[in-house]
């Protein structure tokens, strides 16, 4: 009996202990950490065998399969041995991939792609299709290909899953963009986070389809440089395109092949340039997959939003609060800055992930009156903003910090939570973040 060793026990790795035992694998799940009450009684009733708070590296070691959590980054000792002695170490989505017939439809991108994943996967369950949504959202892919049975899954795969992908392959691949994020983990060289988000395109296919934003300077760069054989479907605010999707002056058009399909830009559920872009994303998909153009106008007029994504929470005093939590890079924070109409009060700080504040300099000079940091090391963001908004101060929790904000803004302002950094300094993630910041709201 060959033996899986899963490194990490959350959502990802718990799923993959599961599909390891499923398939008769004589499984063992190792984290350094404590795990959480339901993963451990999920483990218990499978009879997995498991430990917490360190690794049993002779155990480990003596593995035919290694299954990584995608937060264990590449470098760290154990995956290092492993690599050197010749096991192989993949991620869950990889190990799924052996075992699912499924057709998948996988998205990826520095932004959007949760918003993106989650439109998709809505606008085919609207189709009436027995389709699961998984990878770095919702509940693990690989629990699912253990437990159920599903014809289509739309997943949403982080570049530290695509590490871990080797003969993965995806029907459909989707690239929302690729600006700087994560340099912290790939040695803050960009080119290696681009080489690892273009690990989407992978093992496609000539039938395959590979959709894209071709606004996008570093997807087309990249472009240029390799062959893809799938069918490429670009999507665009700023030209027109053969096949894919473009804009129209206010209205969004959509060809694949001979079927066409076309909307009003002001009907579409989501607000902003960004999300002109999502839905063009998964209005192509949904072509490609022929569902019916009733069907995908239904879908993108009425989707509902991503909690922490631009999540407008209440108005108090005049004052809108919007959560966007889930805006952990610098390019995220831009799309959000960029659709603000109204005086800004803008939360930032966290883990800084090797961010170069820059590309945001112009809309905070135009749009923000005040920045109030929620971080422990707010020192860079300080010394980049001085001088260019009239105030800046520190906080070190989301109910100082909300009031604060509140101190700070007037009737007809907006107080932005979108941090441009990583959540871990004060909270879980950035779920944690964002819900925290929204109770704060809530009791002003």
């Amino acid at each position: 009996m060959k033996k899986a060793v899963i490194l990490g026990g959350g959502e990802s790795g718990v799923g993959a202990a599961v599909l390891a035992k499923v398939q008769h694998f004589d499984t063992f799940l190792s984290d350094s950490g404590t795990l959480k009450d339901h993963f451990r009684s999920q483990l218990q009733q499978w009879d997995i065998p498991f430990e917490e708070g360190g690794h049993t590296q002779e155990k480990i070691l003596d593995a035919d399969v290694v299954i990584k959590s995608p937060g264990i980054p590449e470098t760290a000792p154990l995956v290092v041995r492993l690599k050197e002695q010749g096991t192989p170490v993949i991620s869950e989505i990889e190990f799924a991939g052996y075992y699912d017939t499924a057709k998948k439809i996988c998205i990826t991108g520095s932004n959007g792609k949760t918003t993106t994943t989650s439109l998709i996967y809505y606008l085919l369950q609207n189709a009436g299709l027995n389709v699961g949504l998984g990878g770095n959202i919702g509940r693990s892919y690989a629990m699912q290909v253990a437990t159920e049975k599903h014809d289509i899954y739309v997943l949403e795969i982080s570049s530290f899953q695509l590490d871990g992908m080797y003969d993965f392959r995806a029907d459909i691949a989707v690239l929302m963009n690729i600006t700087p994020d994560h340099l912290d983990r790939y040695d803050h060289c960009f080119q290696n986070y681009i080489n690892a988000k273009f690990r989407i395109t992978r093992n496609l296919r000539p039938e395959d389809c590979f959709i894209f934003c071709s606004d996008d300077e570093v997807t087309i760069g990249e472009l240029n440089k390799i062959v893809i054989q799938a069918k490429k479907l670009p999507f665009t605010q700023e030209g027109t395109v053969e096949q894919g999707a473009w804009l129209d002056k206010d209205t969004m058009r959509v060809k694949v092949d001979d079927s066409e399909f076309d909307i009003l830009v002001d009907d579409l559920a989501l607000e902003g340039r960004h999300n002109v872009y999502n839905s063009m994303a998964a209005a192509i998909t949904g072509k490609i997959m022929h569902i019916t153009n009733d069907t995908i106008r239904r879908s993108l007029t009425t989707f509902e939003g991503v909690e922490h994504r631009m999540e407008k929470v209440m108005t108090v005093g005049g004052v809108l609060y919007v959560n966007d939590s889930k805006a952990t890079n610098v390019n995220s924070t831009w799309y959000a800055l960029e659709s603000m109409t109204t005086p800004v009060v803008l939360i930032l700080g966290g883990t800084d992930k090797g961010n170069d504040y820059t590309p945001i300099a112009g809309l905070v000079r135009e749009k923000v009156k005040a920045i109030v940091c929620m971080g422990v090391d707010n020192k860079k963001i300080i010394d980049f903003f001085t001088g260019m908004v009239p105030v800046i101060c520190e906080t070190d929790s989301a109910e100082a910090c909300v009031a604060q904000c509140a101190a700070l803004a007037e009737p007809g302002d907006t107080v932005l939570l979108s941090p441009c950094c990583a959540s871990f300094d004060l909270f879980k993630n950035y779920e944690d973040r964002g819900r925290q910041f929204k109770e704060a709201v809530r009791k002003l």
